[in-house]
């Protein structure tokens, strides 16, 4: 076949040779290929004439033979078409000829493992030899399965430049000691080859079956539903009924698929027995085909010569179309794997004491950096480090304490029990001074709680923070180191809580502790007397002089009468404090003066002067307890800051080093974890294999 030129000087074949030589470089490293690179993949049921079609194609017997699943591996066969006398030993040892059993073994054909580099198998029996035994090393013995390849690359100058990937047949029952899931296992590893995009589908059918009933042209179905990359073969033609035959499967008037069909006549169990020759079967291939009516006219788009001629057009302009995207992908991975593995680090350490205290160092900067928002990673989507304490302060805790009322738990009737209390046996003139500060006592104490809560929350930020930085690839690489970090760190915290509550609580207990009355900001009493008064007035009808038609000016309301018993007595009998008490007895039993009751509690309606002292006590409670909430959002922050977050900044270098920094322990806390050792080696291994595949497309411009 011409060989037409490829972009960059590399002929066709060349290409199929550099992807070649991409799987090679992934195999031998032994890691999963990260690259979708472009493969033919065989499928098919076992009976369906898979190995048949492959040996054609090579023209040599090589592939193991037997019942039940012979491939139990994928085999990833490399076909180069190398002319006679091109042979360059280049220190390859080869085997001698004359020893082997193959009577066709010459100098020009030969096989290469990749598992045993530097070795030729001119024999092709014994390449039969070696994959059951490569494949029975990694299966055992009974019909289990392998997901792990068998690369085999054969030389000769009677194939065309080709990479087909033979897959384990589909079967539906198990047999003898095949595990009873085999039909799971085999669909899983062939979908998994053929879902990648760039895998050419070749689903192989046997034509004396019915197409619809293809076990390898429904699983190309699933991932190819357009038939857009499968290429159909149909074997076994030789063997349809008389009459028929597959010109309209050709045709695609059956299943279409894009890339079409080829039809294949291979060798029948017996001739395999009869040791019969490929070439000699190849020759029968060709006479069937042009001398079948139905196929004379189109012979020479049937067989398995022009099968591997379609096979290799269609992998290079494959190769053609992939190769951009390939080096992209390839450059990708590379960058990938590289700055993870320098986030792994270098497995040789050095001083143990200098590791960990520049690791104590780096932490602290960095803590201080966090909590300060200097941070270089800062979010655009959530809040976080400093920022999160900052919503606690003046989102959550300011708007808690604004939102305690003073007066959800004290309702107007105990507040005039309160009054009425602390008049004692005389009775004052004026509102009571101890009244009042004994409610707005009371209600400071409540400040308490949210308080405290405050300072629980910025201790869970802080945490917060810690684990944030602990979960950096540093940690991951030593964790006992990260362990001992979490232990000593969060020690320090609950250290510097006593203190901080201590000091919220004693902010707390000031601020009810004294009273002051004398604040700018207060309300003072006469003030609000005046504005209640104001209230009631206008609440009032206005009288009208009669003499002089002018509006009369409003009477005096006195604030307390001389003796509560006389405001009880008022023209209200229920109303006022006392009135509940007399308000079923008549006057005569009033005048008996009967003692009163265990507990006097009161439940009458309050009376006007009553109504108006509370709504002065009032005023004065929520103008003071205003107060108090704004010292409290001001100054509960600032001795959370001193005592728990500014002191970690200032002290936590010097609390890990005291806790940390001791030499008989400092190997420990370095030893690496298992994953850290693990993922070194694969990200090793991948950047390897990567920078390799990289030179190696970099020859294509």
């Amino acid at each position: 076949m011409a060989q037409v030129p490829a972009a960059g000087g590399i002929s066709d074949p060349g290409l199929i040779t550099l992807v070649n030589k991409l799987q090679d470089v992934f195999t031998t490293v032994g890691v999963q290929n990260p690259i979708d690179l472009p493969q033919i993949v065989v499928v098919g049921s076992q009976s369906s004439g898979k190995s048949s079609v492959l040996e054609n194609i090579v023209g040599r017997d090589f592939l193991p033979r037997g019942t039940g699943i012979v491939t139990r591996r994928p085999l990833v066969l490399q076909l180069i078409n190398r002319q006679p006398g091109e042979v360059k030993t280049n220190g390859v040892k080869s085997e001698s000829i004359s020893l082997g059993q193959d009577k066709e073994a010459n100098v020009d054909e030969w096989g290469e493992f990749l598992h045993i580099p530097g070795q030729k198998f001119h024999d092709f029996n014994k390449i039969r030899d070696e994959i059951v035994k490569e494949t029975e090393a990694k299966t055992g013995r009974n019909a289990g399965i392998s997901p792990a390849p068998i690369n085999l690359r054969i030389y000769s100058p009677n194939v065309l430049t080709l990479t087909l990937v033979d897959l384990p047949g589909l079967t539906k029952v198990p047999v003898g000691d095949q595990p009873r899931d085999i039909e799971r296992q085999i669909k899983e590893m062939v979908l998994k080859q053929i879902s990648k995009p760039n895998a050419i589908i070749l689903a192989v059918t046997g034509a004396n079956t019915d197409l619809a009933n293809s076990d390898g042209l429904k699983l190309a179905r699933e991932v190819d539903p357009e038939g857009q990359r499968t290429i159909g073969v149909l074997t076994k033609v030789d063997l349809m009924d008389e009459g028929t035959d597959v010109v309209d499967i050709l045709a695609g008037r059956i299943i279409p698929l894009r890339l079409g069909y080829v039809p294949v006549v291979n060798r029948g169990q017996r001739d395999i027995d009869n040791k019969k020759a490929i070439t000699a079967a190849l020759e029968n291939e060709k006479n069937f085909f042009e001398n079948h009516k139905a196929y004379r006219n189109k012979s020479s788009y049937c067989g398995t010569p022009y099968l591997a001629r379609k096979l290799n057009l269609i992998l290079m302009m494959h190769i053609k179309q992939t190769l951009p995207d390939i080096k992209a992908r390839i450059s990708a991975s590379l960058q990938k794997y590289t700055a993870e593995l320098q986030g792994l680090g270098d497995s040789m350490l050095g001083n143990s004491g200098n590791i960990v205290l520049n690791i104590i160092t780096e932490f602290t900067n960095e803590w201080r950096t966090v909590l300060e928002g200097n941070n270089t990673e800062l979010s655009s989507v959530e809040l976080s480090g400093g920022a999160r304490i900052s919503f606690v302060f003046h989102e959550l805790y300011a708007n808690g304490v604004k939102a305690v009322d003073p007066f959800d738990q004290v309702k107007d009737i105990d507040i005039r029990t309160i009054l009425y209390n602390s008049s004692g046996s005389s009775p004052a003139l004026f509102v009571n001074t101890a009244a009042f500060e004994l409610i707005v006592k009371q209600q400071i104490k409540r400040l308490e709680e949210p308080s405290l809560k405050c300072v629980s929350l910025v201790y869970d930020e802080l945490v917060r923070i810690l684990t944030q930085l602990l979960s950096k690839q540093l940690f991951r690489r030593y964790p006992q180191l990260k362990e001992k970090f979490h232990q000593v760190v969060i020690s320090f915290f609950k250290k510097t809580m006593d203190p901080t509550n201590k000091l919220v609580r004693d902010l707390v207990a000031m601020e009810s502790c004294y009273i002051n009355t004398g604040h700018p900001d207060f309300l003072n009493g006469h003030r609000a007397m005046a504005l209640v008064n104001d209230k009631h007035n206008a609440a009032k009808p206005v009288q009208v002089d009669p003499k002089t038609g002018k509006p009369m000016p409003a009477a005096a309301t006195p604030v307390r009468a001389a003796s509560p018993t006389l405001g009880g007595m008022s023209d209200d009998p229920n109303g006022g404090f006392f009135g509940s008490f007399f308000a079923s007895k008549n006057k005569k039993k009033m005048a008996a003066m009967e003692a009163p009751p265990p507990t006097l509690k009161a439940s009458g309606t309050l009376s006007e002067r009553e109504g108006i002292e509370v709504e002065v006590i009032k005023l004065l409670i929520n103008s003071y307890y205003n107060i108090v909430k704004r010292t409290m959002i001001d100054m509960v922050p600032k001795a959370i800051m001193l005592n728990l977050v500014q002191f970690t900044k200032d002290e936590m270098q010097r609390e890990l080093l005291e806790n940390m920094y001791r030499t008989d322990t400092l190997d420990d806390l370095l030893k690496e974890s298992d994953y850290t050792v693990r993922r070194r080696k694969e990200c090793q291994q991948m950047v390897e294999s990567l920078s390799r595949a990289s030179e190696i497309v970099s020859q294509v411009q």
